[in-house]
């Protein structure tokens, strides 16, 4: 797939459904010109709504579509869509069983500029906390064009955490994509790596640099972390007996802790979890924060290493 923003894939994607039927609408928060969805207000001016800077609002306003038959995809950025919104999203939204789905923007380090008010750490763990929630992070162009075809056909709230840019490209496009499997990219014999959005490119970089030291990482990919695919990932723990986990995410409540209740369970496993150490953001371009915050490849090799 040619390099495209992650938040282009979403806009045609709407246009299409919206033009093919009648059933989806759009809900912003007076951020459409971020989102690039400014053209579908004008194309769709009944289904497509700004309620402006009214985050709860917007969540309701979608709960209320839902119980009509709708199918609402509502945006903001990822705080505003987990923090701002959780009484709604716990209780209009996933307490009624509301067909809604949740988009975050810029989440984690990829809020960069906009600093420590606009940059979640704690947004999958929010959502991971309210019962029957999806929870999906995007990997890449490739895999976000299946993923919403399956989000629209899954009766029931998503979280979709979105990476607005263009994300570093990691599937071809042959690719085929289940929104409830994770993939296993590389498979190895020595450690395993299990990562989400941005952190499987690094995943990935790191695994060639510790196969020059003799050491064989398998990499998995698990963008729906709720449900987290157990099955894939015990199969990758029984066979390597070590694991890390790399996240664009506070370590607490996210992919990392998600792993290691499932492992725990289920095959307990020497565990290591690169993530941000109970941190708040700061203003700054995603290289200087990865730095900051430990996201580099540097710090999933030096986990590898320290678990093995």
């Amino acid at each position: 797939m040619k390099k495209r923003l992650m938040r282009d894939i979403l806009v045609d994607f709407l246009r299409d459904e919206m033009t093919n039927g009648d059933k989806v609408v759009l809900v912003e928060a007076d951020l459409a010109k971020c989102s690039a969805t400014i053209p579908l207000m004008d194309e769709f001016p009944e289904r497509a709504l700004n309620v402006g800077v009214a985050e709860q609002n917007m969540a309701s306003v979608a709960a209320g579509l839902a119980s009509y038959g709708f199918v609402p995809f509502i945006h903001s950025f990822a705080p505003f869509a987990t923090r701002r919104i959780c009484d709604q999203a716990m209780i209009s939204i996933a307490y009624s069983k509301q067909n809604v789905k949740i988009i975050g923007s810029d989440p984690g380090i990829t809020a960069e500029l906009n600093g420590g008010t606009h940059m979640p750490f704690e947004d999958i763990a929010i959502m991971r906390s309210i019962p029957q929630m999806v929870v999906y992070e995007a990997t890449d162009n490739v895999e976000f064009s299946q993923a919403l075809p399956q989000i629209l056909q899954y009766d029931g709230a998503v979280y979709i955490r979105m990476f607005r840019k263009t994300p570093p490209p990691i599937y071809e496009e042959d690719y085929k994509f289940d929104l409830f499997k994770a993939t296993v990219i590389k498979e190895g014999r020595d450690a395993t790596i299990v990562a989400s959005g941005i952190m499987v490119s690094a995943a990935l970089k790191a695994r060639e640099e510790l196969l020059k030291e003799g050491i064989d990482c398998e990499v998995i990919a698990s963008p729906t972390i709720k449900p987290l695919d157990e099955k894939t990932i015990i199969a990758s723990a029984k066979k390597t007996r070590a694991v890390v986990t790399a996240e664009n995410h506070n370590i607490y409540g996210g992919l990392g802790s998600a792993v290691a209740e499932c492992l725990s369970e289920n095959c307990p496993t020497k565990l290591k979890r690169v993530g941000v150490k109970d941190k708040f953001g700061e203003v700054g371009k995603a290289a200087y924060l990865s730095k900051v915050f430990n996201l580099e490849v540097s710090d999933i090799i030096s986990a590898v290493k320290e678990i093995l």
